[in-house]
């Protein structure tokens, strides 16, 4: 029987094996590397995709929290022009205040009484004079009281000098202007 050498062949078996084996390996590192760089692409496309969305939020809180803004300026020019109007109207209801408290003012002084001053601050007036007597200044509050647009008259100080026949006064009273509110009804 002859001799074969089957060394050579099982070499040659294992070299190509390892070749084989090489070529597989380095073929799935080649595959898992591509993977790993898919992967890392498709993350770094997720990561750009949502800090786009949160820029492009971003900008629509600043669009919206510069038309708060003016919303909040417009409420504030808003309640300027109503303030504003509210005054308006208060000075156009009080208007014929004035002309109802000369004429009261004039209409209830009886002879004998002078006024020096009349002062008002609000709806309170503070009005001093002269009077002949003390029956005068009690007359001139009795006409007071009976006003329809005066109210309240309180004497503070009344005082008659020794040589003189003439009483100085000091007197405060109301203006009663729910009046002109009825009268604009």
């Amino acid at each position: 029987m002859a001799r074969i050498n089957l060394l050579p062949w099982r070499e040659e078996q294992r070299r190509q094996k390892t070749v084989e084996y090489g070529a597989l390996a380095g073929l799935i590192a080649l595959a898992a590397g591509f993977i790993v760089f898919a992967a890392w692409v498709h993350t770094g496309h997720i990561v750009d995709y949502h800090k786009a969305r949160n820029q492009y939020l971003q900008n629509e809180i600043d669009i919206l929290n510069t038309k708060l803004q003016q919303i909040k300026e417009l409420e504030q020019t808003k309640a300027n022009l109503l303030a504003r109007m509210n005054i308006i109207q208060e000075l156009q209801r009080s208007r014929p205040e004035v002309v109802h408290l000369f004429e009261e003012l004039v209409t209830t002084v009886p002879e004998g009484v002078w006024l020096d001053s009349i002062k008002q601050a609000g709806k309170t007036l503070m009005i001093e004079g002269n009077a002949e007597s003390n029956a005068r200044v009690s007359a001139y509050m009795r006409n007071l009281e009976a006003s329809e647009w005066l109210k309240n008259p309180i004497l503070e100080v009344i005082q008659t000098a020794k040589d003189a026949r003439v009483a100085n006064f000091k007197l405060s009273l109301q203006q009663d202007s729910l009046l002109v509110a009825k009268e604009d009804e």
